[in-house]
């Protein structure tokens, strides 16, 4: 409401001054002045009824010229209405209403106004702000769109997050499960020691993965944050892989020194899924596993014989390159000679 008062102040303050310098045009008496507070006070529908606010100004300053009176202070406050309607309507309805306005604004010179000289003011109280509100409006739209396409953004990056970590851990878990599950069935007979065994290391390889799973599952919900999986505990992760049937050479040099817990979490998650590929798909259930903690990070190297030249990145092997990218390191995973190698570098700080 403050705008529509200083519209009705400002004008009913400016009236005695234009009727004193002006020469040629009516006298300004108590309608002027009535139809500057209808003017004014109209323009307080300007948000939520543009397009009537913009009829009853245009409607009470084209009464105010034809009548005679001089040009003031009751025109700003049809460029006020005609910017709202540019500010909450479309590019075409804003035209329109915009060209409308002006129609009836410049019909007071058909009656005898200043002529084709009132072109140029009549005209300028209505395109200027007219300008000015389409333009605000397509800024305020980009930054809106800008916006939805931020959120959609993180909310995409976040699924895709949560996605890599429920596959790393299911994954891990299953794979050693579907093992130890093989074994059972294969010697469920001929040796039924193995197959409690096997049955045993079922159940807890489940219990670990169910317990890692509440875990990530706990980060997305705010709270305390869950404790993560870090490379210290690379030895229990190995010894997991062993009870599923792999062999594991486990190779640390160097001094462990701490990780940020980004960089940590990759380590680890780089580790597990590489030595779950190795359970799912190595021809020989045998894997190497290097780690050597340099003054600037950390070298990661797990090998296992391959079962070909042939590859190509599946979901597991491009979880594991965006994550060690996030943190700043660099990724490489494919054949060699007789052996597949994941090899990540990832760096303390990165770059």
């Amino acid at each position: 409401m403050r705008l529509p008062a200083a519209l009705i102040v400002l004008g009913l303050a400016v009236l005695p001054l234009i009727d004193r310098y002006s020469t040629v045009d009516r006298p300004v008496d108590a309608l002027a002045a009535v139809l500057v507070v209808v003017a004014g006070a109209a323009t307080a529908a300007r948000h939520r009824w543009p397009v009537p606010a913009l009829l009853v100004t245009t409607a009470s300053a084209a009464g105010y010229l034809i009548i005679g009176y001089p040009y003031g202070p009751i025109l700003l406050s049809v460029a006020v209405s005609v910017y709202a309607v540019a500010r909450h309507h479309r590019l075409r309805w804003a035209i329109t209403w915009s060209t409308a306005a002006l129609l009836v604004l410049l019909s007071h010179l058909l009656t005898g106004g200043p002529g084709l000289v009132g072109l140029i003011p009549g005209t300028a109280w209505v395109i200027v702000p007219g300008t000015l509100g389409v333009a605000r409006r397509l800024v305020v739209e980009a930054q809106q769109r800008e916006r939805a396409e931020t959120e959609r953004r993180i909310v995409d990056a976040e699924r895709l997050r949560l996605a890599q970590e429920v596959h790393d851990v299911v994954g891990h878990g299953l794979a050693a499960i579907q093992m130890q599950a093989d074994i059972a069935l294969h010697l469920r007979h001929t040796r039924p020691e193995m197959a409690h065994e096997a049955l045993t290391a079922i159940s807890a390889a489940s219990a670990e993965a169910l317990d890692e799973l509440r875990a990530t599952l706990a980060a997305v919900v705010p709270g305390d944050p869950a404790p993560t999986p870090a490379l210290a505990r690379v030895g229990e992760l190995c010894e997991r892989v062993r009870t599923a049937g792999v062999a594991v050479d486990l190779s640390v040099d160097g001094t462990p020194q701490p990780l940020p817990a980004a960089a940590d979490l990759a380590a680890y998650r780089v580790l597990q899924e590489a030595l779950t590929n190795v359970v799912r798909h190595a021809a020989r259930p045998h894997a190497r596993v290097t780690i050597r903690h340099r003054p600037l990070g950390v070298d990661l190297r797990v090998t296992n014989q391959a079962l070909g030249t042939g590859h190509a990145d599946g979901f597991g092997i491009t979880g594991m390159r965006r994550r060690v990218e996030h943190v700043g390191g660099t990724f490489t995973a494919g054949p060699g000679e007789g052996t597949f190698a994941v090899t990540a570098v990832i760096p303390r700080e990165p770059a």
